[in-house]
């Protein structure tokens, strides 16, 4: 992992210095966006996520715009992401020549073979969504490219709209796949997908960490709703209006917006843990004084939860919870259960 990291802070920094077109003054930095040497001294699983946004990009045809998606992209990248996502099928939105679904197969070919290459040149995971096809079928999927531009795999679209398939395409099955990268599992859904829940939570007991959200509308609160609701980081991008991080609270981490329309990056901390604060507030104070400023323990009084986070290299979270006894929010109300089924029987 640490001769991974060093390679991709090597070439990033080459690229930045040489053979890039663009800098970092013409770039109009967002403010959701951090410097170059924010990456240097990473925690151990700390995970930098760019989104990018299609808002107010036009195109006459799908190369246009796939063009344009990757300038984006390569521009993104200065801030080293440890995974890209795209918006759902992006090379066929906001363009004036639509090309009819059974033409589309040898485009997606080519888009992927693109972002195949540009996800081993950047060292970054790529999400694309493109239409892939099987035999006689056609879905709307995000195809995952690895850091050496190897198809991890692919997500196919649950919950089509009824346009979507009175237009030929067929739904993916009913139960996602998850991902396993070098900083965690992911899962992906698209668009219409977050009107279901059962695929969400599927992907927590699968044991997502992240889930991306390809979509293209925005879904506002449902967005934020989704991560609290499963404990996960959620990350959007979309065709209009905002994409963004949302972390496992619900809150914003960063967002696209007015000023900053096409793009965001930031880090997510995937070392830290949801409780519920009773009775396990009891423990805190123990654990402040003996770890002080290496962990931080976050409380949301009126919802009663609480976050536990380690801000070291030398701290694991599971360490913690074993000492003082501790448990999650998930495993707090699974035993709650048990006990209501038993004291029912009587």
């Amino acid at each position: 992992m640490k001769k991974l990291e060093t390679s991709r802070r090597k070439f990033i920094q080459k690229s930045a210095l040489t053979a890039s077109s663009f800098t970092i003054g013409s770039l109009g930095i967002s403010n959701n966006s951090f410097p170059l040497e924010a990456t240097q001294n990473k925690l151990p699983r700390e995970v930098w996520i760019a989104g990018i946004s299609q808002m107010g990009l036009q195109a006459q045809n799908p190369t246009d715009m796939v063009d344009q998606v990757i300038n984006l992209v390569k521009e993104v990248s200065i801030y080293q992401p440890d995974i890209i996502c795209l918006p759902e099928v992006f090379p066929t939105s906001n363009v004036e020549e639509k090309p009819k679904l059974s033409d589309r197969m040898d485009l997606s070919v080519k888009v992927l073979e693109q972002f195949s290459a540009l996800a081993k040149q950047l060292k970054s995971y790529i999400i694309c969504t493109v239409h892939t096809f099987e035999g006689s079928k056609a879905y709307n999927a995000a195809v995952l490219f690895d850091r050496e531009g190897n198809r991890l795999g692919e997500y196919r679209k649950i919950h089509l709209t009824i346009d979507e398939i009175k237009a030929g395409l067929t739904p993916g099955p009913l139960r996602p796949p998850v991902f396993q990268t070098d900083f965690g599992k992911i899962g992906i859904q698209i668009c219409y997908d977050i009107e279901w829940d059962e695929s969400w939570a599927l992907l927590r007991e699968q044991g997502a960490e992240i889930v991306f959200w390809p979509s293209a509308f925005a879904g506002g609160q449902m967005v934020n709703t989704k991560a609290w609701r499963h404990k996960y980081v959620v990350v959007s991008s979309t065709r209009k209006n905002t994409s963004k991080i949302c972390d496992i609270t619900g809150e914003t981490i960063a967002q696209t917006g007015i000023w900053d329309k096409h793009y965001f990056c930031a880090s997510v901390n995937l070392e830290k843990v949801f409780l519920h604060t009773w009775p396990y507030v009891m423990h805190f104070d123990e654990i402040r004084k003996k770890y002080g400023r290496k962990v931080r323990i976050t409380n949301y009084h009126e919802e009663e939860w609480s976050i536990i986070e380690s801000l070291s290299p030398e701290v694991l979270v599971a360490d913690i919870m074993k000492e003082f006894g501790l448990k999650t929010l998930e495993q707090h109300i699974h035993d709650a259960d048990l006990a209501q089924i038993k004291a029912r029987k009587g």
